[in-house]
């Protein structure tokens, strides 16, 4: 298993971490009663307590699901283009199953259903090894990620992420007057030393330090950088010097790329277990304190429309997100539970055939990055104007524009400006530039959407360049089809083309005109 401290040790107490909702939050009651039922193991008891639909009025008895066997050496591709054998799993209400109808889609624990709790707990396991860690599942990691910034935010707080993030979960805590700050990054994720030095330099007067940390530390999401295995433990060790909270939110963990295949001949259990040990080591599977928050996503490597995750954190934070679901959604999707338990279990799929897939479907993907790196470098790199970063993993491709080469860029002194104000209009040329992409019909995400605000108290280096300078990038994905990618570069060299080169043309005859005066 790819972990790095496995010790079987007690979390410490981080229970000054969480927010007010969540102390005083109470326990549903009725749960709690509903809990005790489950517990006395009285199959024969006379439940009168709850207004549960009994299981022989649901309009079904039977779920079945066809999917590709995984005993190829690639599936994916095999299910992509038809050639596939399949095998199915099924779900019974009233026959043996990995998770019976009757109890999948009745009220249930807010921490989910005990047979795929435990399954993705295994999961878990297998994959990081963490010491005394509970799973609670989600509604995916949208609906994880919101409970968790609630759990340990207060209004007035500020936590850290990368300086470029994702708005979707990011715009989620401001309602609760949480602040962001956003992190330096380079070409590999978000630096620490950073982190460290924003930390050292609080000033109390503004409120508590800093004691949350969110990041994505595979196939970031907008970047597309990976967090390397040293600064994970840079990371780590900070964590615990300064008394961070991680939230490691990782979908695309196993999507890393150029890494070496395991071969489809590999024995049963020894595929697995040689597919684990390739991918890089977690921040949950380092943590011996209990400070990781980790948030896994079905969504990107079986659908998005699952709407099934999980989170693995210490008991106490386990608890309070459970309370939390116990007393709003209820439980997670039972359609999710019912397909991810089948798949895992004794009948489908189980951990070897997961991770045939999951290999296969990485190298799907990894295919796609490849062919759009070199459309890019066939369409637009010979323009000059524009470069690429390679993604060792997730969906995105980070494309930054050369706007200094642009004829209206301008750029002032800093001379009695604030550190954080533009000191060039670099802003206004990634405006007029995503107008010029949708006026040839290709579409990429420009950087100002995932730039985080900054803050002028929380800089202090002498050397710091405002972000709103640095917006000069774009984000597109690979995650489409050949075709998409071909028209979407050869359009984009075009639309670059045009973007300078017109400039040039009409600054060229503003000199010429004013020469002539």
């Amino acid at each position: 298993m790819p972990t790095v401290n496995p010790r079987n040790v007690d979390s410490i107490d981080l229970s000054h971490h969480l927010s007010t909702e969540a102390r005083d939050r109470l326990p549903n009651p009725m749960k709690d009663v509903w809990r005790m039922v489950q517990g006395a193991n009285k199959p024969d008891i006379a439940n009168m307590a709850n207004g549960d639909p009994h299981h022989s009025l649901y309009p079904f008895r039977k779920m079945s699901f066809e999917v590709p066997a995984v005993n190829q050496a690639d599936p994916v591709s095999s299910w992509r283009n038809g050639s596939s054998d399949t095998q199915f799993f099924h779900s019974y209400k009233d026959q043996p199953s990995a998770l019976s109808l009757r109890n999948a889609f009745q009220y249930t624990h807010g921490a989910g259903l005990p047979e795929c709790q435990k399954a993705l707990s295994d999961l878990t396991q297998f994959f990081h090894s963490p010491p005394n860690h509970a799973v609670t599942l989600t509604l995916g990691n949208s609906d994880g990620i919101t409970k968790v910034f609630r759990m340990l935010g207060e209004r007035g707080d500020h936590f850290l992420t990368d300086e470029f993030s994702f708005p979707g979960m990011t715009n989620a805590p401001l309602s609760y007057g949480i602040k962001w700050l956003g992190i330096k990054m380079d070409k590999g994720g978000i630096i620490p030393g950073e982190i460290e030095r924003v930390l050292q330099h609080w000033d109390p007067r503004r409120g508590r330090r800093p004691h949350v940390l969110y990041i994505v530390p595979v196939g970031q999401n907008p970047t597309g950088t990976t967090l390397s295995l040293q600064r994970r433990k840079e990371i780590y060790a900070i964590a615990r010097r300064w008394d961070l909270i991680i939230i490691e939110d990782d979908p695309y963990y196993f999507l890393q790329y150029d890494l070496p295949p395991v071969t489809a001949s590999a024995e049963k259990g020894e595929f697995s277990e040689k597919f684990a040990q390739s991918l890089i080591p977690s921040l949950l599977s380092m943590d011996v304190d209990g400070r990781v928050l980790r948030i896994d996503s079905f969504s990107k490597i079986l659908a998005p429309g699952m709407r099934l995750g999980w989170i693995s954190s210490n008991h106490l934070f386990h608890h309070k997100l459970v309370t939390y679901t116990d007393s709003g959604p209820q439980h997670p999707h039972a359609f999710g539970q019912v397909f991810v338990t089948e798949m895992l279990g004794k009948n489908g799929w189980q951990m070897d055939g997961f991770c045939r897939w999951i290999q296969s479907l990485r190298v799907d993907y990894q295919r796609r990055r490849d062919f759009l790196l070199e459309a890019f470098r066939r369409e637009v790199e010979p323009t000059g104007y524009a470069s690429i970063n390679v993604p060792e993993a997730g969906m995105f491709v980070w494309v930054t524009v050369n706007f200094d080469r642009h004829p209206r860029y301008r750029s002032r002194s800093n001379r009695g400006g604030s550190s954080v104000s533009p000191r060039t209009n670099t802003e206004l040329l990634l405006h007029d530039l995503f107008k010029k992409f949708m006026d040839f019909d290709v579409v990429l995400m420009p950087s100002a959407i995932f730039a985080m605000e900054e803050d002028p108290l929380s800089v202090v280096s002498p050397h710091h360049i405002p972000i709103r300078d640095r917006i000069n990038s774009f984000r597109g994905t690979f995650a489409g089809t050949e075709e998409t990618i071909e028209k979407g570069m050869i359009r984009l060299g075009r639309a670059l083309r045009e973007f300078f080169e017109e400039a040039a043309d009409t600054s060229h005859l503003e000199h010429k005109i004013m020469a002539h005066l």
